[in-house]
């Protein structure tokens, strides 16, 4: 299990809520009663001194007076992969501005024993709130009900139980995973007409965070008469790089290479820019410095950005307004949203070093366009 220097786990007291409870914490969400606005979260900063990471509580004053120092625990799938770090960031910038804390624990491998054990572990611990990504269909499951009947709220963050799934967290923050898919079909069907190929470069097939990429994807362009091929990668980038060129060489007649994760996007845009020739085109999935610089050099069409640095903020959050209004502000649902970025509109993400795109770790406020463009 990898374990993060962002705030340690201390016991607590949670007072525990019974099965009637928990339901209508979970039915207010879903009538649509969520967060205040942020101002007033920014508003409370000046009163709670300052916080950090590891969190002092509210001295008084401000609107959330005399809490206690909350400590939460984020649960991740890849605790070491670099799209998270802007997750930290935001998580830990939560804590600053709220006077509590979290730990970052999990897999670094997407092993969901290890997960498991990482939320047994915090419930054990009792911490005051548990985000994971919910990438099984049922391993989350009994760990999500023993938290929530130990009074622990717990939501999943970057992926949402799949469809089927019984697991019972209280809110999902991330993308719309099946329609970002979508999303990214429609625009793929600009290069291909029916008949053509389009190869999915998939890392884990049936993992929870991008399986439903591929399906969303893979509806739209099978309606629209395109073959539609999925080919896993591999977890590891090594592994994905010789994943994707050993296929296009079986198959140059492809016509486009339509990766669902960063590591498949950084392999799509080398065998792009190898195979030029073939007049093959690709996409890729996130915002990394890589990534992002493939869609600068022409060798992907566009990338997909899902706000990783929101998926580690709001969390924070919403357990911290769970707690503070007694359960009366329930968690939830948040799309972090959709944008597509192209060789148009790429220049702001290089030309910034930042934590919200976790490209430096400096504590900055950016300057806001002049004007701003909808959609």
């Amino acid at each position: 299990m990898d374990n993060s220097e962002f705030g340690e786990f201390e016991d607590q007291d949670p007072t525990p809520y019974g099965t009637s409870r928990r339901r209508m914490i979970r039915n207010v969400g879903a009538l649509g009663i969520g967060m205040p606005a942020l101002a007033v979260l920014l508003d409370a900063c000046s009163s709670s001194g300052g916080g950090g990471s590891s969190g002092g509580g509210s001295k008084g004053g401000g609107p959330y007076p005399g809490h206690k120092s909350f400590k939460f625990n984020l649960v991740n799938h890849v605790t070491t992969n670099s799209f998270f770090t802007p997750t930290r960031y935001g998580a830990q910038d939560a804590c600053t501005i709220l006077g509590c804390s979290y730990s970052w624990t999990g897999s670094a491998n997407s092993v969901v024993s290890d997960m498991v054990n990482a939320m047994n572990s915090a419930i054990t611990a009792k911490v005051d709130g548990i985000a994971v990504p919910v990438i099984d269909k049922s391993a989350f499951t009994s760990p999500t009900e023993k938290a929530l009947a130990a009074g622990i709220p717990v939501l999943s963050y970057n992926a949402n139980p799949p469809v089927g799934s019984k697991t019972p967290v209280l809110s999902y923050i991330g993308q719309d995973l099946t329609q970002a898919g979508v999303e990214a079909g429609k625009r793929i069907l600009k290069h291909v007409k029916a008949g053509d190929t389009v190869a999915c470069m998939i890392a884990t097939p049936g993992t929870g965070n991008i399986q439903p990429r591929a399906d969303g994807a893979k509806g739209v362009l099978e309606a629209a008469g395109v073959k539609f091929v999925q080919v896993a990668t591999g977890a590891a980038e090594s592994q994905e790089l010789s994943a994707v060129d050993a296929w296009f060489q079986g198959h140059k007649d492809a016509k486009f290479l339509y990766a669902v994760d960063a590591g498949s996007g950084i392999a799509v845009a080398k065998a792009v820019a190898k195979y030029k020739s073939t007049g093959v085109k690709g996409s890729g999935w996130d915002v990394g410095t890589p990534t992002l610089q493939q869609v600068k050099d022409g060798n992907l069409d566009f990338t997909i950005d899902q706000q990783a640095y929101l998926q580690g903020f709001l969390p924070i959050v919403q357990l911290f307004l769970y707690h503070v209004s007694g359960g009366l502000v329930a968690p939830v649902n948040t799309n972090t949203g959709l944008k597509f970025v192209t060789k148009d509109n790429v220049d702001p993400y290089l030309s910034s070093k930042n934590r919200y795109e976790g490209s430096a770790s400096k504590k900055l406020s950016l300057k806001v366009p002049s004007s701003i463009q909808a959609g």
